[in-house]
């Protein structure tokens, strides 16, 4: 098959990809070097292009794909997702392969190149799920710093950039992903979501992206930065294939002792329920995520949305979410603590760089702090070490039942309110971000600016709840900017990911479509 029709494939379906693979219409191998080759076209380790990925495995996913090929040649049965080239955002461990958190805490020495960066010795268990289930891993990708960021200009290495507009942000922190998606490189990708990482970038990128609940896919193997809200999801180009690539990583595993037992199929099934998938739902409609702050566009494209939902048979219900307001300081206090507790070990002893630093000999132990001080200061970036600071305020002695103690009572007022609403309706419609694509660099320096990026996906991470986002539209073109996408959220209750998958495919049969890239 000729290399630029293997690259239109990449952008269909990933059933239908998957099938092609089994029929001998495409070989597996073709599709991995048509992944390959976009992906290192795009300036691989120099920072150029959009700088959707890390690393690349090259010769591992070859060889994966080869021993697919190898398979169906002898007729043996092809696992669903057969030859379809995947990226795995670079919090996932994988064996053998760089691994580096988007720090240069986890590089050899603390330098530049990410391909120096910690080789695990075993898979994250929704990486070795991938494989398992016959996806080709062809590379890692790009993220903010530890998972830490809403634009991912926080990366240790270089910037990722929206490919709609190279000169605006993808989101964070799961931004390479979504980029490796949007612009045709890979099939699906994963992420993780701590409080939008996954959704926000969807949202920015026109891509489908799926935080499932808490529990539901297992965080063995991922680099943890808030272990009470960090969960793993997929990207993809459409909704049935990301409930694909879900079905193919989710269930219990006695590896995450967080992991939930109950049964994690049937998301294919509910996609399968077409326009009809929506017929007779309660969509509840919070006021709350509306008005202040978010763009008129994105207001307009999800009424629209919603309107449309709405004529293929749902019932709209406005509801209130009345903690909403506090869910932007809650999610910093609980995540800053829980951040500064788990990258403790990155001390320069148990892992990570290590810098022995100057001017210890002050005393008893002032080797050991100079070395702490210089080996964090170096191998952490600026927002790291923000929130570690933060987090480390807030469990301080005096300061731990003010702020820390009561942002957890908060949080569970943010999940009862979201419990009335279920009481009422089977899912919540919203926007997904506030606003469209910012440019690289309009909130890099701040900070409160960049965390109200997050403002209307942070409820449903504190609630655990699932939540995704499709696309909704493109914001018109202006003098300013080109059109850019626009996201619509759907969160639903604990575990009943069946209903968001049902809703988002309804929408998507319905909703015109946004088209690649320019």
């Amino acid at each position: 098959m000729l290399a630029n029709t293997a690259c239109e494939v990449l952008r269909r379906p990933i059933a239908e990809m998957a099938a092609m693979v089994a029929k001998g219409e495409v070989s597996a191998r073709e599709l991995t070097d048509a992944s390959l080759a976009s992906a290192e076209a795009d300036g691989l380790r120099e920072g150029r292009g959009l700088g959707a990925f890390l690393t690349l495995q090259a010769d591992a996913a070859r060889a994966a794909a080869d021993a697919i090929d190898a398979a169906r040649t002898r007729g043996a049965a092809l696992p669903p997702l057969a030859g379809v080239p995947v990226g795995v955002k670079d919090l996932l461990a994988t064996q053998g392969a760089p691994t580096t958190a988007g720090s240069r805490m986890l590089t050899r020495g603390g330098g530049a190149d990410p391909s120096d960066g910690w080789r695990p010795p075993y898979d994250a268990t929704a990486v070795s799920r991938l494989r398992a289930a016959g996806a080709v891993l062809v590379g890692k990708c790009n993220l903010d710093e530890f998972a830490m960021g809403s634009s991912n200009e926080n990366s240790g290495f270089y910037l990722a950039k929206n490919p709609w507009d190279p000169t605006r942000v993808p989101g964070g922190s799961s931004g390479g992903s979504a980029v490796a998606v949007a612009a045709g490189m890979v099939a699906g990708s994963l992420g993780t979501d701590t409080g939008g990482s996954i959704r926000q970038p969807a949202s920015l990128t026109g891509t489908v992206g799926v935080k499932p609940t808490y529990g539901r896919v297992s965080r063995r193997g991922v680099v943890a930065f808030a272990s009470s809200l960090d969960q793993v999801g997929p990207f993809a180009g459409d909704v049935t294939s990301a409930a694909a690539l879900l079905e193919a990583i989710a269930g219990h595993d006695p590896g995450d002792a967080t992991c939930s037992q109950r049964p994690a199929r049937g998301f294919v099934e509910a996609c399968a329920r077409g326009v009809d998938g929506v017929r007779g739902l309660r969509l509840g409609v919070p006021r709350q995520y509306f008005g202040e702050g978010v763009e008129p566009a994105v207001e307009s494209a999800v009424h629209a949305s919603i309107g449309r939902l709405v004529e293929l048979g749902a019932t709209v219900v406005e509801i209130d979410l009345p903690h909403t307001r506090y869910a932007l300081a809650t999610y910093y206090v609980i995540a800053g603590a829980e951040a500064s507790s788990n990258l403790a070990r990155f001390d320069g002893v148990r892992f990570g760089l290590r810098r022995e630093g100057t001017g210890g000999a002050g005393g008893p132990g002032g080797a050991l702090t100079a070395m702490y001080r210089a080996s964090r200061s170096e191998g952490f970036g600026v927002e790291v070490r923000r929130r570690i600071l933060l987090g480390t305020f807030v469990l301080s002695a005096g300061y731990h039942d003010a702020y820390y103690l009561r942002a957890q009572q908060v949080r569970t007022l943010v999940a009862r309110d979201f419990d009335a609403a279920f009481e009422k309706v089977d899912a919540v419609v919203a926007p997904t971000s506030p606003t469209v694509a910012f440019r690289i660099g309009e909130r890099k320096d701040a900070p409160l600016a960049m965390y109200r990026a997050d403002v209307l996906t942070l409820p449903a991470s504190l609630a655990g709840l699932p939540a995704m986002s499709v696309p909704c539209g493109l914001a018109p073109k202006t003098d300013e900017r080109p059109a850019l996408p626009i996201g619509l959220q759907l969160i639903g209750r604990a575990f009943d990911e069946a209903t968001i998958f049902a809703i988002a495919r309804a929408h998507e049969l319905v909703m015109p479509a946004i088209g690649a890239p320019p």
